[in-house]
């Protein structure tokens, strides 16, 4: 084997041992310091607004473990871009090998609620990194070729051990699901009844009226969603307040609690999109809360954090509004809230989307003005108040189906507005009124269905709302940034 490719095998074991050194360092110290956790954050606080829509209309609540596959990739071809350096000019190598090790520490140490302790990770594995690399590439002239594999083998086997290890030892801080287990959510002063009947169609294919917990998606900028002690945790309520105050999770769990069934929106979600959910969340009402706080005249903001460092800016009016069911969440369709949606405590505002409203991990409630202050998203280009946009989609069918009698449904929104009407355009035709179901919550989307006399071929089905204010849905295509996407949903179907 020539040397040049000894010196990147050479490289790819030292990064190997150096990420696999770290992780394990992490587990012990604090796992989301993990140095591939830290710059994979960084590098979506970084990453443009639009490349992060076109990664998650790609790859919807799959893009964080792309991202990590993609930064496992560069790491690995960057540990072989060491080693070759190494054998070129040594120590370039370990200097490059150095070099990324600083890159994490800043990114570790800038995420939020970080501590200096934070850096030991990326120290450590900077340090192994380069020590395994000089060693490997020292040997390369004087090993013979299945000595030299033998030890690069051993180093890479070793880095995935400790990765694993690392894993296996954290998972419990990740998931943090004995503390979750151990949750007892308290009686609520007021429960919503069921869905009657005619709430929903029975149709398959068709989305549920509420989405089970482990359906429901995650669109967060957390690569791995934070290990809240619950215990600990607190809620600070504060800025241009009269009576700042805080609160224990105990405290806030034995306020008044009550259910209310929602759809959340994720702005990402494209038209036709499954970047929605529906479920009955349990919490306290925000409005309450500010009531206690007792806000300043000319505020007209709540900039909401969360531990993962997300902020989220929401019209003070919406969460004061008399009429709307705003809340700080800790259940979730009668489940403590998982970790992956906010555990402990998450906000969940109706009628606007979550980049607007909906902070995991809940850790600060700011009182302020839009004019002073701006949130995660909103510094990246996104509008600073983003209302959900009246909206459908075709759920079924959407592959080849027989011909004769189809049913044609679908779900439809206008959260905090409701639907009023969904009709069905075939092959460019005349709007035909569908059928629609009960109206569960003004909350909650609306399913819907048409029965269809389908003949054989290729047709081409469209589909709009009406709210109950008489807006129609848009057929204009906009895309989803500032504020939302715009269009009908259309699809493609094949009778046979």
């Amino acid at each position: 084997m020539p040397a040049r490719g000894r010196a990147a095998i050479a490289g790819v074991g030292a990064a190997s041992a150096a990420l696999g050194a770290g992780e394990l360092t992490a587990a012990v110290f604090h796992a989301t310091a993990s140095p591939l956790l830290s710059v994979g954050s960084l590098v979506v606080d970084l990453t443009p607004p639009f490349l992060k829509t076109a990664v998650i209309a790609a790859f919807g609540t799959g893009d964080k473990p792309f991202l990590i596959a993609v930064l496992l990739v560069l790491v690995l071809a960057l540990g072989a871009v060491a080693g070759l350096a190494q054998a070129w000019r040594p120590p370039a190598g370990v200097l490059l090998v150095v070099l990324a090790g600083v890159v994490a520490v800043g990114a570790a140490i800038t995420r939020t609620g970080a501590t200096p302790v934070d850096a030991a990770p990326s120290i450590v594995a900077a340090v192994v990194g380069g020590a395994v690399l000089a060693r490997l590439v020292r040997t390369i002239p004087t090993q013979g070729r299945r000595a030299f594999l033998r030890g690069a083998l051993v180093s890479t086997v070793l880095g995935v051990v400790a990765g694993a290890g690392a894993r296996a030892l954290t998972a419990g801080q990740r998931g943090t699901q004995q503390a979750i287990d151990a949750v007892r959510l308290p009686t609520p002063t007021a429960t919503v009844p069921p869905p009657a009947a005619a709430d929903s169609f029975d149709v398959q294919g068709l989305t549920p009226l509420v989405t089970a917990n482990a359906d429901f998606y995650r669109i967060d900028i957390a690569l791995s969603p934070p290990a809240v002690d619950v215990g600990s945790w607190r809620l600070e309520v504060t800025g241009e307040v009269e009576r700042p105050f805080s609160l224990s999770y105990r405290e806030l769990a034995a306020l008044p609690m009550h259910e209310a069934p929602t759809t959340l929106m994720c702005v990402s979600n494209e038209v036709g999109g499954t970047l929605n959910g529906t479920a009955v969340w349990l919490g306290t009402s925000v409005r309450d809360l500010l009531a206690r706080a007792r806000p300043k005249a000319g505020a007209d903001m709540v900039l909401s954090s969360g531990a993962d460092g997300f902020t989220a800016s929401t019209p003070l009016a919406v969460l004061q509004d008399p009429g709307r069911d705003s809340l700080l969440a800790i259940g979730m369709n009668g489940e403590a809230l998982p970790q992956l949606h906010g555990f402990p405590v998450r906000m969940v505002v109706p009628g606007l989307y979550g980049y607007v409203s909906a902070t995991k991990w809940l850790t600060r409630l700011e009182v302020t003005r839009f004019d002073r202050a701006t949130a995660y998203w909103t510094t990246r280009g996104y509008s600073a108040q983003a209302p959900v946009k009246v909206s459908s989609r075709i759920d079924r069918p959407q592959t080849a189906t027989p011909a004769g009698i189809v049913t044609v449904a679908g779900v439809a929104w206008a959260q905090h507005t409701g639907i009023a009407r969904v009709q069905l355009q075939i092959d460019g035709g005349p709007w035909r009124d569908c059928e629609l179901a009960g109206d569960w919550s003004v909350d909650v989307w609306r399913q819907w269905r048409y029965r269809w006399q389908a003949d054989r071929g290729s047709h081409v089905l469209r589909v709009r709302a009406t709210d109950a204010t008489g807006l129609v849905q848009t057929a204009r295509q906009t895309p989803e940034a500032p504020n939302g996407a715009t269009g009908l949903h259309t699809v493609q179907v094949s009778i046979t």
